[in-house]
Protein backbone atom coordinates (compact mmCIF):
# COMPACT_ATOMS: atom_id res chain seq x y z
CA UNK A 1 0.00 0.00 0.00
CA UNK A 2 1.35 3.41 -1.00
CA UNK A 3 1.85 5.91 1.81
CA UNK A 4 -0.18 9.11 1.82
CA UNK A 5 1.73 12.25 1.00
CA UNK A 6 2.63 14.20 4.13
CA UNK A 7 2.90 17.92 4.77
CA UNK A 8 4.30 19.99 7.59
CA UNK A 9 1.89 22.91 7.79
CA UNK A 10 3.50 25.99 9.30
CA UNK A 11 1.13 28.92 9.78
CA UNK A 12 2.90 32.06 10.99
CA UNK A 13 3.95 32.31 14.63
CA UNK A 14 4.17 36.11 14.29
CA UNK A 15 1.40 37.42 16.49
CA UNK A 16 3.16 40.81 16.59
CA UNK A 17 2.48 41.45 12.86
CA UNK A 18 -0.76 43.40 13.11
CA UNK A 19 -3.26 43.62 10.27
CA UNK A 20 -4.45 47.06 9.23
CA UNK A 21 -8.02 45.76 9.81
CA UNK A 22 -7.25 44.24 13.23
CA UNK A 23 -5.98 40.81 14.16
CA UNK A 24 -2.53 39.44 13.44
CA UNK A 25 -0.67 37.44 10.84
CA UNK A 26 -0.59 34.47 13.23
CA UNK A 27 -4.36 34.71 13.76
CA UNK A 28 -5.34 34.77 10.08
CA UNK A 29 -2.82 32.17 8.95
CA UNK A 30 -4.06 29.79 11.65
CA UNK A 31 -7.64 30.37 10.47
CA UNK A 32 -6.55 29.32 6.98
CA UNK A 33 -4.70 26.28 8.37
CA UNK A 34 -7.82 25.34 10.38
CA UNK A 35 -9.94 25.59 7.23
CA UNK A 36 -7.44 23.42 5.31
CA UNK A 37 -7.85 20.47 7.69
CA UNK A 38 -11.13 19.04 6.27
CA UNK A 39 -9.77 19.29 2.71
CA UNK A 40 -6.48 17.66 3.73
CA UNK A 41 -8.29 14.79 5.43
CA UNK A 42 -10.76 14.29 2.57
CA UNK A 43 -7.89 14.28 0.05
CA UNK A 44 -5.89 11.81 2.17
CA UNK A 45 -2.93 14.08 2.85
CA UNK A 46 -1.25 13.39 6.18
CA UNK A 47 -0.20 16.54 7.99
CA UNK A 48 1.33 17.96 11.13
CA UNK A 49 0.86 21.55 12.24
CA UNK A 50 3.22 23.73 14.14
CA UNK A 51 2.39 25.11 17.56
CA UNK A 52 1.77 28.88 17.40
CA UNK A 53 3.53 29.27 20.75
CA UNK A 54 6.81 27.90 19.39
CA UNK A 55 9.67 29.93 17.98
CA UNK A 56 10.60 29.71 14.31
CA UNK A 57 13.65 27.60 15.21
CA UNK A 58 11.45 25.15 17.12
CA UNK A 59 9.03 24.96 14.18
CA UNK A 60 11.85 24.15 11.76
CA UNK A 61 13.33 21.58 14.16
CA UNK A 62 9.92 19.87 14.50
CA UNK A 63 9.52 19.77 10.73
CA UNK A 64 12.98 18.25 10.35
CA UNK A 65 12.20 15.46 12.82
CA UNK A 66 9.40 14.14 10.60
CA UNK A 67 9.44 12.54 7.18
CA UNK A 68 7.48 15.17 5.25
CA UNK A 69 7.13 15.47 1.51
CA UNK A 70 6.55 19.22 1.67
CA UNK A 71 6.94 22.00 4.25
CA UNK A 72 4.34 24.73 3.65
CA UNK A 73 4.77 28.02 5.51
CA UNK A 74 1.75 30.36 5.56
CA UNK A 75 2.46 34.06 6.01
CA UNK A 76 1.42 37.53 4.97
CA UNK A 77 3.76 40.32 4.05
CA UNK A 78 4.26 43.98 4.91
CA UNK A 79 5.70 46.77 2.83
CA UNK A 80 8.79 48.72 3.77
CA UNK A 81 7.87 51.61 6.08
CA UNK A 82 8.34 54.29 3.41
CA UNK A 83 5.69 52.66 1.17
CA UNK A 84 3.52 51.10 3.87
CA UNK A 85 0.11 50.05 2.61
CA UNK A 86 1.00 50.36 -1.06
CA UNK A 87 2.28 46.92 -2.11
CA UNK A 88 -0.16 44.09 -2.86
CA UNK A 89 -0.26 40.51 -4.01
CA UNK A 90 0.81 37.01 -3.05
CA UNK A 91 4.49 36.07 -3.25
CA UNK A 92 5.34 32.37 -3.39
CA UNK A 93 8.91 31.69 -2.27
CA UNK A 94 10.96 28.55 -2.81
CA UNK A 95 14.55 27.65 -2.04
CA UNK A 96 16.50 28.75 -5.12
CA UNK A 97 18.38 25.45 -5.48
CA UNK A 98 15.32 23.20 -5.25
CA UNK A 99 13.68 22.09 -8.49
CA UNK A 100 10.90 20.43 -6.48
CA UNK A 101 10.39 23.64 -4.53
CA UNK A 102 10.16 25.58 -7.78
CA UNK A 103 7.65 23.06 -9.14
CA UNK A 104 5.49 23.40 -6.00
CA UNK A 105 5.77 27.20 -5.98
CA UNK A 106 4.62 27.43 -9.59
CA UNK A 107 1.58 25.23 -8.92
CA UNK A 108 0.57 27.27 -5.87
CA UNK A 109 1.08 30.59 -7.70
CA UNK A 110 -0.90 29.45 -10.75
CA UNK A 111 -3.81 28.42 -8.54
CA UNK A 112 -3.67 31.62 -6.47
CA UNK A 113 -4.21 33.61 -9.68
CA UNK A 114 -7.68 32.06 -9.88
CA UNK A 115 -8.80 33.50 -6.51
CA UNK A 116 -6.69 36.60 -5.89
CA UNK A 117 -8.46 39.76 -7.17
CA UNK A 118 -5.39 40.96 -9.13
CA UNK A 119 -3.89 37.79 -10.66
CA UNK A 120 -1.08 39.71 -12.36
CA UNK A 121 0.33 40.52 -8.90
CA UNK A 122 0.96 36.86 -7.96
CA UNK A 123 4.71 36.20 -8.14
CA UNK A 124 7.10 33.28 -7.67
CA UNK A 125 10.41 34.20 -6.05
CA UNK A 126 13.52 32.04 -5.56
CA UNK A 127 15.23 32.69 -2.23
CA UNK A 128 18.26 31.48 -0.29
CA UNK A 129 17.88 33.41 2.97
CA UNK A 130 14.44 32.64 4.45
CA UNK A 131 15.01 30.18 7.31
CA UNK A 132 11.99 27.98 6.59
CA UNK A 133 13.23 27.46 3.03
CA UNK A 134 16.92 27.16 3.78
CA UNK A 135 16.79 25.03 6.91
CA UNK A 136 13.78 22.74 6.35
CA UNK A 137 14.85 19.23 5.37
CA UNK A 138 11.69 18.66 3.32
CA UNK A 139 11.06 20.51 0.08
CA UNK A 140 9.74 23.85 1.30
CA UNK A 141 7.69 26.77 0.05
CA UNK A 142 6.75 29.93 1.89
CA UNK A 143 3.54 31.69 0.90
CA UNK A 144 3.18 35.40 1.57
CA UNK A 145 -0.53 35.35 0.73
CA UNK A 146 -1.12 39.11 0.80
CA UNK A 147 0.12 42.33 2.40
CA UNK A 148 -1.36 42.80 5.86
CA UNK A 149 -0.56 46.52 5.82
CA UNK A 150 -2.65 47.01 2.67
CA UNK A 151 -6.36 47.45 3.38
CA UNK A 152 -7.56 45.63 0.22
CA UNK A 153 -5.21 42.68 0.75
CA UNK A 154 -5.95 42.37 4.47
CA UNK A 155 -9.69 42.50 3.77
CA UNK A 156 -9.32 39.89 1.01
CA UNK A 157 -7.57 37.51 3.42
CA UNK A 158 -10.20 38.02 6.13
CA UNK A 159 -13.06 37.43 3.68
CA UNK A 160 -11.44 34.52 1.80
CA UNK A 161 -10.43 32.05 4.52
CA UNK A 162 -12.22 28.99 3.10
CA UNK A 163 -11.59 29.69 -0.60
CA UNK A 164 -7.91 30.20 0.19
CA UNK A 165 -7.73 26.98 2.23
CA UNK A 166 -9.46 25.05 -0.53
CA UNK A 167 -7.13 26.53 -3.15
CA UNK A 168 -4.02 25.63 -1.14
CA UNK A 169 -5.11 22.02 -0.69
CA UNK A 170 -6.02 21.81 -4.39
CA UNK A 171 -2.45 22.93 -5.08
CA UNK A 172 -1.12 20.22 -2.78
CA UNK A 173 -3.13 17.53 -4.57
CA UNK A 174 -1.84 18.75 -7.93
CA UNK A 175 1.73 18.76 -6.64
CA UNK A 176 1.35 15.21 -5.31
CA UNK A 177 -0.62 14.01 -8.35
CA UNK A 178 -3.60 12.82 -6.31
CA UNK A 179 -7.34 13.61 -6.54
CA UNK A 180 -8.71 16.69 -4.80
CA UNK A 181 -11.70 15.62 -2.74
CA UNK A 182 -14.23 18.06 -1.28
CA UNK A 183 -15.22 17.00 2.25
CA UNK A 184 -18.84 16.21 3.01
CA UNK A 185 -20.59 18.93 4.95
Amino acid sequence: MEKSPSVYLSPSVQDYNEYIIGGSEEYYMNLIADAMVPYLRASNIAFTRNNPNDSLSQVIDQSNVGDYDLHVALHTNSSPENISGILQGPDVYYYAYSTEGEKAANIFAKNLTSIYPHPDLVTVIPNTTLAELRRARATAILLELAYHDNYQDATWIAESIDPTARNLVLSLTQYFGIPFIIPYA
